[in-house]
């Protein structure tokens, strides 16, 4: 079974050689995206990103800063995607199906997800995944990156009832038990201001206010504190729909064990890029080295 695109045509172009165009003009993009294409060579080692999920008018920009880091880095057998379940149906949940963009075919890791429903963290639930785009937005963007390159995915939707610190140290012990070279792809925004989305802890300077709680939160992810970016989070109210992933995606860091460097490579807001910040989403774009 194949799980078809549900936002293509919106959240990005549907025709192949337009997507690929829209892709390569977020890189490009000088004010916003990192301003060049990623070079050909592939000599970083990463263990994964956290890159943004909106529309790519307004995200891929900060998308291609994260996939830049992938694509000059050693290919992944498998790449894991903590995506957030925006439905609310369930608790975290993967899906055994391949997902189609207009790039082609994305094949899923079926070993490795399998594994992790037989360990009793998720399950397989098609509902959830056919209606959630945070996985989606991210594949074609790897695609892009790896583009004739041999790769695999493990699609998981995230809940808020997720033992975050057990679910990523079992995500890195069937790596290793598997043999698989991991790459994490942590799929989330940041905090949602506005009446659109019921928060507005604050009325003026919304702009700076913003980033500062944002990168409030960022400060935790950098020093890899799942709790204390919980709290965080809790204390302020910040609106980052993929906690749950991000807590999950700083587990599976601190379980692989080695000395980590996490860089913030990009941070701005939809207001920034439409000049309105009534109803404004912050995007960040990290990279765990």
């Amino acid at each position: 079974m194949v799980r078809k695109p549900i936002v293509a045509g919106m959240f990005y172009e549907e025709d192949k050689e337009a997507l690929n165009k829209e892709i390569e003009e977020c890189f490009l993009n000088n004010k916003f995206g990192p301003g060049s294409l990623p070079s050909k060579e592939r000599k970083k080692k990463i263990i994964g990103i956290i890159a943004p999920h909106a529309g790519y008018k307004f995200s891929g920009m900060g998308q291609a800063w994260a996939y830049k880091e992938i694509a000059e880095s050693e290919l992944a057998d498998t790449y894991i995607i903590l995506g957030t379940n925006h439905t609310g149906i369930g608790g975290s949940c993967t899906l055994l199906d391949d997902f189609e963009t207009p790039l082609g075919i994305v094949k899923t890791d079926i070993e490795f997800a399998q594994k992790l429903i037989d360990s009793g963290f998720i399950i397989q639930n098609k509902e959830v995944h056919s209606k959630e785009h945070s996985i989606e937005v991210q594949l074609p963007f790897l695609q892009y990156v790896n583009e004739e390159k041999e790769f695999k995915i493990v699609p998981i939707a995230v809940s808020s009832n997720t033992n975050y610190e057990l679910f990523g140290k079992k995500i890195i012990e069937i790596a290793k038990e598997l043999g698989r070279k991991i790459c994490i792809i942590c799929s989330s925004d940041f905090t949602h201001y506005g009446i659109n989305y019921a928060y507005m802890p604050f009325s003026e300077n919304v702009k700076d206010n913003l980033e500062k709680l944002d990168k409030g939160a960022v400060e935790f992810i950098e020093k890899l504190d799942s709790l204390l970016f919980m709290n965080y989070i809790d204390e302020t109210g910040a609106t980052i729909c993929g906690r749950d992933a991000i807590a999950t995606m700083i587990s599976c860091c601190n379980a692989a064990g080695g000395e980590r460097k996490v860089r913030l490579l990009k941070y701005y807001t939809s207001g920034d890029v439409v000049g309105d910040y009534a109803n404004s989403v912050g995007y960040a774009s990290i990279v765990i080295e």
